[in-house]
């Protein structure tokens, strides 16, 4: 089993170091190959995504990803920016599905926003796709207003569309996690308002005849945010487009008390995939040894569950982080009074030892 290991900028290369740790100590025989990526991309080969890295990432079974940005990169052409390699990724490897579940560990609980009554025994799964909406769709661009009340000023204009085998693939990606959890999925568009996600309705309407055992229910993303806040738990799985999905599972992030905590899983058609923690690369705090690996662990062990068929040792990793949690070890951006405060490296071989 080859895994393409590509750290990136900021904190990846720091929190992708212990998630392969946490591999390695596993006792299976992974062939890690690591490459750059994002800004480490650009100034080893000019190019976020360099050619040896995307062909590395086509041919491994898996690849694990950190984060990529770098504030000294801010002034370079669009295509140029780290940013632009996770976005290549996606396209190439055919990543159009992105999995995030949003779980509160008992611990934690003190460390969500929200009162522990709202958020104890929160257990979510956004489901965005990922490869089509306002962030592919073409034409976009900086251009003179043809027309409309500001006509002849300079604006910028990005266009949203999905095609309906691509929404009908995200959409049975989406009943087939809800079947195998409570069953109930929330669709949530704009429907009301833009006449893309009337046409998404319909479709998942359409693909829910294949899915009677599935309660759909239908949102607007402004209700389905407020929800979120609100009463998080009245959801199990949602799917949403690309732009929505973006937004949302950033804000369910903070449910589970950081963001630090959210694993992520983006996928193609065959569930090959990319794994990387939900958060960005935070050059801020960079080489300080004080970021959260959970989340980068924790998608390692979604990458045994969906790309290598390796649920039991799956299962390993995500029951050692709830030990290592029960223990009291925190990292600064989920500890609280009377517990542990550790570094980056300290929380990772805590779960390596925890592992047994």
């Amino acid at each position: 089993m080859k895994i393409a290991i590509l750290p990136g900028d900021g904190i990846g290369p720091e929190i992708v170091e212990q998630a392969v740790n946490v591999l390695q100590a596993l006792g299976e025989k992974f062939e890690l190959e690591t490459a750059p990526v994002g800004g480490a991309g650009y100034a080893a080969h000019g190019h976020p995504l360099p050619e040896g890295t995307l062909k590395l990432a086509k041919e491994a079974d898996a690849v694990l990803f950190g984060a990529v940005g770098d504030y000294q990169y801010d002034s370079l052409e669009r295509a140029l920016r780290p940013e632009q390699a996770i976005l290549g990724l996606r396209k190439n490897l055919g990543l159009f599905a992105n999995l995030r579940p949003a779980i509160l560990y008992p611990e934690l609980a003190g460390a969500s926003t929200l009162k522990p009554e709202v958020v104890s025994g929160l257990d979510i799964l956004i489901i965005r796709e990922l490869t089509g909406d306002i962030y592919f769709g073409q034409p976009r661009g900086v251009r003179i207003a043809p027309d409309g009340a500001f006509k002849g000023e300079r604006e910028g204009f990005d266009t949203m569309r999905y095609a309906e085998s691509e929404i009908r693939r995200i959409a049975h990606v989406a009943f087939q996690a809800a079947q195998k959890r409570d069953k109930r999925l929330t669709s949530v568009d704009k429907a009301n308002v833009l006449e893309t996600f009337q046409f998404w309705k319909d479709i998942v309407t359409e693909v829910h005849k294949d899915y009677p055992d599935v309660a759909l229910e239908h949102m607007y993303v402004d209700n389905a945010a407020m929800q979120l806040v609100r009463a998080p738990k009245k959801f199990d799985v949602i799917v949403t487009g690309n732009m929505f999905g973006d937004i949302l599972s950033d804000a369910a992030a903070m449910l589970t008390g950081s963001i630090g905590m959210l694993p992520s899983a983006s996928l193609d058609a065959n569930n090959k995939g990319l794994y990387e923690p939900s958060h960005g690369s935070a050059p801020d705090i960079a080489g300080k040894g004080i970021a959260n690996p959970l989340a980068t662990i924790l998608s390692a062990a979604m990458m045994l569950r969906f790309s290598l068929d390796k649920a039991e040792q799956a299962e390993r990793i995500e029951n050692a982080v709830k030990k290592v949690l029960a223990q009291g070890l925190r990292t600064a951006d989920i500890y609280e009074a009377g517990t542990t405060k550790v570094g980056t490296k300290e929380m990772g071989a805590a779960v390596v030892k925890a592992l047994g």
